[in-house]
């Protein structure tokens, strides 16, 4: 079993930036990844960004390149996302997620508004 807690999500203006922390525990090396999505209401959740554990590769979605960052501490097992010039648009609940051997595991989600 895999725990996820994520925090600092935020109230932000236009054009302001949050870092949202994932932190991992429990049996974390069996990790293959790790992803943010997020979710609107009454849209479907959507992939945000992935770094795969092993060399440490990222993706990020079209609507987030350029201005969100994955990134992760192995030492802390923590993986952030430092969210810049944020849009009305990037308003919703964002997830961390977990792949790994064992299954997906999923966070409680943290409130990310941005207002205009």
């Amino acid at each position: 079993q895999v725990q996820l807690v994520e925090s600092g999500g935020a109230l932000v203006q236009a054009g302001g930036s949050v870092r949202l922390s994932c932190a991992a525990s429990g049996s974390i090396f069996g990790i293959n990844a790790m992803n943010w999505y997020r979710q609107s209401p009454g849209k479907q959740r959507e992939l945000v960004a992935t770094i795969i554990t092993t060399g440490g590769h990222t993706f990020h979605a079209d609507s987030v390149k350029g201005r969100f960052t994955i990134s992760r501490d192995n030492a802390k097992n923590t993986v952030y996302l430092q969210m810049n010039s944020l849009k009305p648009e990037d308003t919703a609940v964002y997830y961390c997620n977990a792949e790994g051997d064992t299954g997906d595991y999923w966070g409680q989600g943290t409130q990310v508004t941005v207002s205009s």
